[in-house]
């Protein structure tokens, strides 16, 4: 299998709405962002997979050295041989990705976050550095769009955790700040028994509104000229603000029932803001 190959292999296998924003990439760029997204899959697995922390910790130390291997010339791994051809045209930079490396590694040395400002650390970390890198991918001639593409990545990563609030519980860690729990009388022990209440909805709904917030300062902060250039992220934004819409509408019951969107809906998503170049709903 050649790394190509392995990295779409890990794309298309995963289900993940990024992959529907790749599709109607020209070959060189759809490669080389397919081969980014397979890049954070490999890491995220390394934390949310294996179960013993001392093997996670040698994992991702691993992956830092391969990072040096592929600034050196000589990565050894499908995936960042899959990178090697594209990091020097789409200025993919190996100091963002150790700093993704970064983010994995909080998962491995924290599961709680006292308030809204170290959660963006990390969300920064795992999501907006991605964005960036995505962003540059696509095409970027403004320096805007690179703001506009890490506070994207922020909303995404403020959907994921209000969508996982369940799942992340059931593996100890808790996104929630812990300032607003206490703001809004949840008890932590609610998360980890997945026992909802009227208390907890509400704290739902400012996470929510938060997000959309995001989604909102992104979108205002990208500038016109390079607005076809990133439709790809477009692409994901109309798909995270539709599952989040979903989710609201669903009564924010996070704690006891998974929102998902089907992937028919997904791709006529992408198709729709893919020819439109706007997100709607939001």
């Amino acid at each position: 299998m050649t790394p190509d190959a392995y990295c779409q292999e890990r794309a298309s296998g995963s289900g993940s709405s990024f992959y529907y924003s790749f599709v109607f990439l020209p070959p060189d760029r759809r490669r080389a962002i397919t081969a980014l997204y397979a890049f954070c899959r490999e890491v995220d697995d390394v934390v949310d997979e294996i179960r013993e922390a001392s093997v996670a910790r040698a994992k991702l130390a691993w992956w830092r050295e391969e990072i040096s291997r592929l600034e050196a010339g000589s990565p050894q791994h499908p995936v960042t041989r899959a990178l090697a051809p594209h990091m020097q045209t789409f200025s993919i930079d190996c100091r963002r990705l150790r700093e993704i490396i970064d983010g994995m590694q909080m998962d491995l040395e924290q599961n709680r976050y006292l308030d809204y400002e170290a959660l963006k650390l990390y969300c920064h970390r795992v999501a907006g550095v991605v964005g960036i890198l995505a962003a540059s991918i696509f095409g970027v001639t403004q320096p805007d769009t690179h703001r506009y593409a890490e506070r994207l990545g922020l909303a995404f990563q403020l959907t994921n955790i209000i969508r996982d609030v369940r799942e992340d519980a059931k593996m100890g860690r808790i996104y929630l700040p812990l300032a607003e729990l206490q703001q809004f009388g949840v008890p932590v022990t609610d998360l980890l028994a997945a026992r909802p209440s009227e208390r907890f909805v509400e704290l739902m709904r400012f996470q929510h509104q938060r997000a959309i917030a995001t989604y909102r300062e992104a979108l205002a902060l990208l500038p016109d000229a390079d607005r076809k250039r990133q439709r790809p992220g477009l692409v994901m934004a109309s798909i995270y603000a539709t599952l989040l819409s979903e989710i609201e509408q669903d009564g924010l019951r996070v704690l006891t029932h998974r929102t998902t969107l089907p992937p028919l809906r997904k791709l006529w998503l992408a198709w729709r803001t893919w020819q439109t170049g706007t997100v709607r709903g939001l």
